[in-house]
């Protein structure tokens, strides 16, 4: 497959796609919205909470910026777009979105095993979304469940599944400018495994074991509302669940 230029700009290693993006904005360089850095390595990859990044060879690891303007919903919340777009991209490479679920705050799951990262920096009027997807293999993670598309089928050509993701993410972060926060959160809610009143378990930032039951999102920001066993209620606005 061919991919349709200013799309997808390919480098065989870099250390952080991230990183270069966020370079070239404090440079005061252009960088055009809807094109995406992929690297086929990383040397310094990270993930949420400052964890390392899994460079695995024939992986998906990609960034690209988005522009803030006065009136669109708060920046943190380009993370349920982001996940959104992967699992468009993930569906679309599988056939089908049978196997795919998210979860709070932006995991996109694959047979209930983590298929992918998100992290998101804000750089000088922009927002840097790094994405990275497991297509050829995944990493073995001592706390949690982690799955790749060749587990369901051939592994993605990486230029193929960088076109669609791109493509998926010029539609979804239309809708969330567009439409409203609101429309994007309930798309996530109904491609999640979380169901009102189903049981969690949150470390939040500081690393504090919450558990209780889900009780939503906010709608301002999409942060999750945690109800406690005595009915308090708790706003997450970072953290993992267990």
């Amino acid at each position: 497959m061919t991919t349709p230029p200013g799309i997808l700009r390919l480098v065989e290693e870099t250390g952080s796609t991230n990183a270069d993006l966020a370079g070239a904005l404090r440079a005061g360089e252009v960088v055009p919205e809807g094109e995406w850095l992929v690297a086929r390595r990383q040397t310094a990859g990270r993930g949420r909470q400052g964890r390392e990044w899994f460079d695995g060879a024939g992986n998906f690891m990609g960034s690209c910026a988005v522009r803030l303007s006065d009136g669109t919903p708060p920046p943190a919340s380009l993370s349920f777009v982001a996940a959104l777009a992967v699992r468009d991209a993930c569906a679309e490479m599988l056939g089908s979105g049978d196997l795919l679920a998210l979860k709070w705050p932006n995991d996109v799951l694959l047979d209930g095993g983590k298929v992918s990262g998100i992290l998101l920096e804000m750089v000088r009027g922009h927002v840097i979304v790094g994405v990275g997807v497991n297509l050829a293999r995944a990493p073995q993670l001592p706390d949690r469940k982690t799955a790749a598309l060749s587990d369901f089928g051939p592994a993605p050509d990486l230029e193929s599944f960088a076109a669609g993701l791109a493509r998926h993410f010029v539609t979804r972060l239309a809708d969330w400018r567009s439409l409203g926060l609101s429309v994007t959160l309930q798309a996530f809610l109904n491609g999640s495994i979380h169901a009102a009143g189903s049981p969690l378990t949150v470390h939040d930032a500081e690393g504090i074991k919450l558990s209780g039951s889900f009780a939503g999102l906010e709608e301002s920001d999409g942060a999750l509302r945690l109800r406690l066993a005595d009915g308090q209620e708790r706003v997450i606005r970072a953290g993992d669940l267990v």
